[in-house]
């Protein structure tokens, strides 16, 4: 028993260990960015190995605008997007592997991707993984029904709302600052994803729900009557791609590519696409995470 538990061991280790590395040799290489494209493909959970030869995305795959599936079966997204032009740039082969929002962690410990690149918060959680350079700014809201009576948050007192596991509106509900907030609501609802949560308010099954801004305003665009969101803001934060602790290597890439993206006006064409206007922050330099 203890030999197979050490070999089972070995092997976690084994798997962390293929993410640590650079994706396409050295840093000049990464940098080429001549234009050569670099198909994607989805994997299956087991059916690639992770390599230097390619980029595995992890991500939810009902979290629209920044990864879902389209009307014609394929995932798509603005990160996507910009984590496509990012592996043609490092000449690597984009896996985009969806993925449970709560084993997330388990996922990037186990090598079964190279990091967490839709819609990811660094804010709270600097110490828990290796940031690339913040790229766009965020904020948690409150979606109520239009006609609900619900104009601010104080509305919410005995009300009920749904967060989505493991998610920032989790995080930022859950932190001391809105702990009043929380408590006064009847019944917070954990759920899968923002899907179900908008479904939920829509049929009347709960009041409100806590999500990030870009989220809403996408779940909204299509049912401008039916919601609004509400003014005041649960938390502000910054996204960025995350990687597995210590993995500065990778992290490097990315961001070199990231910046290459933006002084080119390639990640401004992606992000007006998505929310009709160019949403970078990377000309600020901030680098969020830590090493």
């Amino acid at each position: 028993m203890k030999k197979i538990m050490a070999f089972g061991l070995i092997a976690v280790m084994a798997l962390a260990g293929t993410a640590c590395g650079t994706k396409s040799g050295d840093q000049k290489n990464a940098n080429s960015g001549d234009g050569s494209k670099a198909e994607s493909k989805t994997a299956k959970k087991g059916d690639v190995k992770n390599t230097d030869q390619n980029l595995i995305v992890g991500f939810d795959q009902n979290f629209p605008p920044f990864g879902y599936l389209d009307s014609n079966g394929n995932f798509t997204g603005f990160d996507l997007e910009l984590a496509q032009e990012a592996a043609n740039r490092m000449k690597v082969e984009l896996v985009l592997q969806p993925i449970d929002w709560e084993t997330k962690d388990l996922e990037l410990s186990a090598g079964t991707i190279d990091c967490i690149w839709n819609g990811f918060s660094v804010n709270g959680r600097e110490k828990n993984y290796t940031f690339s350079d913040s790229y766009m700014n965020n904020a948690q809201v409150f979606v109520v029904r239009k006609n609900s009576g619900i104009e601010d948050e104080q509305g919410l007192a005995g009300k009920v709302v749904d967060v989505q596991k493991e998610s920032s509106a989790e995080t930022a509900l859950n932190s001391k600052e809105e702990e009043t907030l929380k408590n006064s609501f009847a019944q917070l609802n954990q759920v899968a994803d923002y899907n179900t949560a908008m479904m939920d308010l829509e049929s009347g099954a709960v009041d409100a729900v806590a999500m990030d801004k870009f989220v809403a305003l996408d779940q909204m665009k299509n049912k401008p009557d039916k919601f609004q969101i509400l003014n005041e803001q649960i938390s502000s934060e910054q996204y960025a791609v995350a990687f597995l602790k210590g993995n500065t290597q990778l992290r490097d890439q990315v961001n070199s590519v990231l910046h290459e993206m933006d002084t080119d006006g390639t990640f401004a064409k992606i992000s007006q696409k998505y929310f009709g206007e160019n949403v970078s922050i990377l000309s600020q330099k901030t680098n969020a995470g830590q090493d």
